[in-house]
């Protein structure tokens, strides 16, 4: 797979897609790589398939929500995840590794969260009672051609809009800006998170470097409203963030490991999650 930094920086969000079909080839590898065993740094793993929309009626097809806002999809990522803690953080942290490496393979993605109706993809998955649905997403090559809605939700997300770095990243304490020249080795890391989509565009992730210099702790700015069929939404872009810094740290040549910390600094209006200590 081609360096993190250049395939987070081509996934863009696609709504529309060209007829063609996709490469056998290409879908083999893909497939083979959805339906290998994964696990999130919580320890939850999720399942993931691809489904043919070909193969449901028109009429079971509108039932998944999806139909008017993707247009021309030629398969759907779809997942499921036992019910536990941090269950949906792992989901989105397992899922955005596979969308990258669709990105890699030449294939348009879009995450899927709010604008779905997961009972019409549960079906397919047999998803059961104690298990999530959080999110999906389509599969197919991307074209310049974008359709009314798709301009519609670009244009209402703001998804070209990126929060600059002292709104989201801190030096010790929720006061003092963290800068890129203090980033240090991490720059690129933090910058992969910046970059990283998220529900709405809202970009809910703060980060805190610690005294130390190598202890990141990872915090939500929670919305109100963004909670669906019991899954916290932007707990998937807690994971998409995750795993942006993760996969930038290894590749540079940074080792790390996720931890909970005992005494994160504390801002009333955040949710801790979670720490990264790099190992030595």
């Amino acid at each position: 797979m081609p360096e993190i930094s250049a395939l987070i920086k081509k996934r863009i969000s696609c709504r529309t897609y060209a007829l063609q079909p996709l490469n056998e080839e290409i879908l083999q590898k893909f497939a083979s790589i959805v339906t290998k065993e994964h696990a999130g740094p919580f320890g939850n793993k999720p399942l993931f398939r691809l489904i043919n929309p070909d193969i449901s009626s028109p009429e079971e097809w509108k039932n998944t929500g999806t139909y008017g806002v993707i247009k021309n999809a030629r398969l759907f990522l779809a997942g499921k995840i036992k019910k536990a803690d941090n269950a949906v953080v792992d989901y989105g942290y397992c899922m955005e590794t596979l969308i990258l490496q669709a990105t890699a393979l030449g294939l348009g993605t879009c995450w899927l969260a709010g604008t779905f109706n997961a009972s019409g993809f549960a079906k397919v998955i047999n998803r059961s009672d104690d298990e999530l649905l959080p999110a999906v997403s389509p599969i197919g090559y991307p074209t310049d051609q974008k359709s009314f809605m798709e301009k519609i939700f670009r244009r209402f997300a703001g998804s070209n809009f990126r929060k600059p770095w002292p709104e989201m990243f801190f030096a010790g304490d929720f006061t003092t800006p963290l800068t890129e020249e203090q980033a240090g080795k991490y720059a690129e890391a933090l910058e992969n998170v910046r970059l990283a989509p998220s529900a709405s565009n809202k970009q809910p992730w703060r980060i805190v470097l610690d005294n130390t210099g190598n202890s990141f702790h990872f915090y939500l700015d929670r919305a109100f409203g963004y909670t669906l069929r019991e899954v916290p939404i932007q707990d998937l872009d807690m994971g998409i963030a995750m795993n942006h810094f993760e996969y930038t740290a290894k590749e540079i040549g940074i080792s790390g490991s996720w931890k909970i910390s005992e005494n994160p600094p504390k801002k009333n209006s955040l949710d801790y999650m979670v720490s990264w200590q790099e190992n030595f």
